[in-house]
């Protein structure tokens, strides 16, 4: 019995041993993580993890789940709790991506889908989105939306201030339906809504012809995989028919990939620097051109307030390496990268992560590049889907020039 007794007094021991062990190692955890999060709010460093962030969700969470009187969206409530962690950063050009958006992003840039044919820029001040280009033939053109349209509504949904990339997603969709578009037009003193179906929309980002003079065109609309080629085709067309100059017409092209840029610029620019980027702890990667091939002709590239990101890119090097003159207005002043990283789930996240220059060191972010020689574009055709080519005062300009050179 007596040694019953001492079994039962130590096995109480062990466990009273064990509890405050374990309480002294909960208490030490507790205190390396408090001890964490206040080094952590000190430094300034983001920390959506601590313990007073996960308790204040938990709470959130309780009283939208005792007393929200509506049905809950559980996909849309988590959707947002990570768009609204990326809007925290300011940063009007990050983005956070659900998998249809994601989806949709890198369709956008493979050459083909199902849309109005339009193209669209947005203004990062105020948020407004703008038409700047309507398909010739396309179902937006059939409907009657027309270059310098504001889009007020897509599918009833205001989308001033919207990421541009989730309005162009909104905007696409399964072939032969249809979507409203309301829009704000100069002149109209209501707003304009259209039904537009949607169709397979062919992308060809690069156009070309001969002008008078021998003098070659090439218009690039934006910076996709599929431009490279065409402007790469178009470049030798042209050279086959004899060109003895060229204009290269950047207007109203919102950027797109740096890498095809670059890679367009590569056959344009002797050996030497393209541009070169900076991040957060200043390290700096640098794109070149070789010396395989590069334009000796005279050139010209016309640019607008549209002519954005990796357009100016493009500007940027033909102005800083003097082979050619910029023809038009002040451009967009885009002078910061951003990258989208994939995550695990098939989202994804958008997030500016450097500045880029130009050659000669010149970062253009909110400022843009000025043109060698201003001119404005004729209001009388600023609105035109396709503009006769006579009637085209800024191209007009840059022909003039060339044929004086």
């Amino acid at each position: 019995m007596e040694n019953k007794k001492q079994f039962i007094k130590g096995f109480a021991v062990g466990i009273l041993v064990t509890v405050l062990l374990a309480g002294g190692i909960f208490a030490g955890s507790n205190a390396l993580t408090k001890a964490s999060d206040e080094k952590k709010a000190e430094s300034g460093e983001l920390n959506l993890t601590s313990s007073q962030v996960e308790d204040k969700i938990t709470e959130i969470e309780t009283l939208v789940q005792n007393y929200y009187l509506n049905d809950i969206d559980t996909d849309q409530v988590e959707n947002y709790l990570y768009k609204g962690m990326i809007v925290g950063l300011d940063d009007p050009y990050a983005a956070y991506y659900t998998k249809e958006e994601y989806q949709s992003l890198m369709d956008s840039t493979n050459g083909s889908y199902y849309g109005i044919g339009v193209e669209m820029s947005q203004n990062m001040t105020t948020g407004i989105i703008t038409i700047t280009r309507v398909f010739e033939g396309s179902p937006a053109e059939e409907a009657g939306l027309l270059p310098g349209d504001v889009i007020y509504r897509v599918d009833d949904d205001e989308v001033t201030g919207e990421d541009l990339t989730k309005v162009v997603s909104k905007v696409k969709g399964a072939e032969g339906t249809t979507i409203p578009i309301s829009v704000a037009r100069e002149g109209e003193s209501d707003y304009l809504t259209f039904d537009v179906e949607r169709r397979m929309i062919e992308i060809s980002t690069v156009a070309h012809k001969l002008l008078d003079g021998n003098i070659g065109y090439i218009s690039v609309t934006s910076f996709d995989d599929v431009t490279v080629n065409q402007f790469l085709a178009a470049l030798d067309d042209l050279e086959n028919q004899g060109e003895t100059a060229l204009i290269i017409d950047l207007r109203n092209n919102g950027g797109g990939l740096v890498s095809s840029a670059c890679s367009m610029l590569d056959r344009l620019l002797p050996e030497g620097l393209i541009v070169y980027t900076e991040d957060k702890y200043g390290n700096r990667e640098e794109l070149k051109s070789d010396a395989e091939n590069y334009f000796d002709k005279p050139l010209a590239v016309l640019v607008n307030g549209n002519s954005a990101s990796a357009s100016e890119i493009f500007a940027g090097a033909i102005k800083d390496y003097g082979i050619g003159t910029l023809v038009g207005t002040q451009t967009f002043g885009k002078g910061i990268v951003q990258k989208i990283y994939p995550l695990s789930d098939g989202t994804a996240v958008k997030l500016t992560v450097s500045k880029y220059y130009t050659p000669n060191g010149n970062n253009i972010h909110g400022i843009g590049i000025a043109p060698d020689v201003e001119v404005e574009l004729d209001p009388a055709v600023a609105n035109e889907v396709v503009i006769p080519e006579e009637k085209d005062n800024q191209l007009q300009k840059a022909m003039e020039i060339l044929t004086e050179k």
